[in-house]
């Protein structure tokens, strides 16, 4: 049993996070439950910031929202001292409803819509990460409607790519993301930004992947993006200020996962860096990276309750839990791998293999296929852990199921972060059409 954070089992027997009995969490907050241990997230945003403290680079570490966004995280980030980026007004909103400095938040995507555009320039957000060609025309154009200017970086692809899976490697040439570097594009947004008005080019972006256990992609991706700097400057004078590598740091989920430390993650991309730059004469830029996973994923725990059994002689036991792909959809997505075990006899040995099943009507709502645990009854808490990232944001209401609570707990205190949806909130938007009514037949 790997325990992460303040996790550790009680005198008890029970596990214990952020000094909270999960025992206890279950039976205030209900299950399922996300626990979100607080210090570990205040420790892994520290990680970072040192890091690049002990650098002598001039850096922003911007959290990426997308993978834990809620106003109370928005609110730790910003106390820890990292910039934000986001993906979509909902999440720009969050920050905002946050009271997180609007020039400290940088704006993501693929597909900007001018309603997204408008709210980040109303807002005074840093800077906009341009993504294609429509972009920067529309962004040019909007800033224009509003007297303003927008400072941006450019998505490049650098062919770099990461040891991760098909769904979540972004940084080879095939991706909807980015102008790609190979085939010219890259260049070409540069020069068509630095003749729009209404933009102020900081530098460029990259972003290779996601759950990397290696510093060789980052080395990679630094030395193309300084070959292209070095390009751009001699040939149209440009020189960037601001080179942002993205994120994709590793954690560790299960055993088979290796992460290295966060500074020798940030170690490789400055040393990177500052080779390639200085080696090539040009100035030292700014250094921007995003972590997310890394943040706030091995911070999460997940509570089951316990339900239902089915055993098939000589094939498997099925333990089903009161939750499943609608708060956890990873493992459908990307066969994603978790460790668990039961929280309130957590001291007790394993005695036979099981697999997690949700409780969605799907074959497919599988959380873990084989793990070893007591004999699971009834009413028992599983914790499964690691779920901090990318499980309530992408949590959704399959089979009209609510979304969890979550707490953060921390010194023996747990406070609501999220209020569990209720019946009501379910059908909350519901529309019921007049002419769909009911209506009494005349005789």
């Amino acid at each position: 049993m790997h325990l992460h954070g303040t996790a550790k089992i009680n005198e008890h027997g029970r596990l214990e996070i952020g000094g909270c009995d999960t025992k206890d969490l279950a039976e205030q907050f209900g299950t399922p439950l996300y626990v979100v241990d607080e210090a570990l997230v205040r420790q892994r945003a520290r990680e970072y910031v040192e890091a690049f403290q002990a650098s002598g680079f001039r850096f922003q570490v911007a959290y990426a929202s997308k993978a834990f966004s809620t106003v109370a995280m928005c609110a730790i980030a910003e106390q820890e001292g990292l910039s934000l980026d986001v993906v979509s007004d909902g999440e720009l909103y969050t920050a905002l409803q946050a009271g997180f400095p609007a020039e400290r938040i940088h704006f993501h995507g693929n597909n900007k819509t001018p309603f997204e555009i408008e709210m980040a320039l109303d807002a005074g957000i840093g800077c906009f990460v341009a993504d294609n060609f429509s972009e920067l025309q529309l962004l040019n154009a909007i800033a224009a409607s509003k007297g303003r200017k927008a400072n941006i970086l450019l998505r490049i692809t650098p062919g770099v790519e990461a040891h991760t899976h098909d769904y979540i490697s972004t940084g080879q040439q095939d991706s909807k993301f980015g102008f790609d570097l190979a085939g010219g594009a890259a260049f070409e947004a540069v020069r068509q930004a630095l003749g729009l008005e209404h933009l102020v080019l900081l530098g460029v972006h990259s972003h290779i992947g996601s759950q990397i256990f290696e510093v060789e992609g980052f080395r990679m991706a630094a030395a193309k993006v300084a070959e292209f700097a070095v390009d751009v400057k001699a040939k149209l004078g440009q020189t960037f200020r601001v080179i942002n590598l993205g994120g994709g740091f590793g954690i560790r989920y299960t055993s088979e996962d290796s992460p290295l430390p966060v500074r020798d993650y940030i170690g490789a991309i400055t040393d990177a860096i500052r080779t390639n730059f200085t080696d090539a004469g040009y100035p030292l830029p700014e250094i921007w990276v995003e972590p997310g996973r890394s943040i706030v994923g091995d911070a999460g725990t997940t509570l089951y309750t316990v339900g239902t059994s089915k055993d098939i002689p000589g094939v498997r036991k099925y333990v089903a839990v009161d939750g499943g792909m609608t708060d956890n959809p990873r493992p459908a997505l990307y066969e994603s791998k978790y460790e668990a075990v039961l929280a309130n006899r957590a001291a007790e040995p394993a005695v036979e293999t099981v697999s997690v099943a949700g409780k969605c009507c799907e074959s497919g709502d599988m959380l873990i296929w084989d793990l070893e645990l007591p004999k699971a009854e009834t009413g028992d808490l599983l914790a499964v852990f690691c779920t901090g990232a990318y499980n309530y944001a992408m949590a959704s209401n399959y089979n009209r199921i609510r979304r969890p609570a979550v707490v953060l707990v921390k010194d023996g205190q747990a406070d609501v972060a999220v209020k569990r949806e209720s019946l009501e909130d379910i059908s909350r938007n519901d529309v019921l059409p007049e002419r769909l009514r009911k209506v009494e037949v005349q005789p």
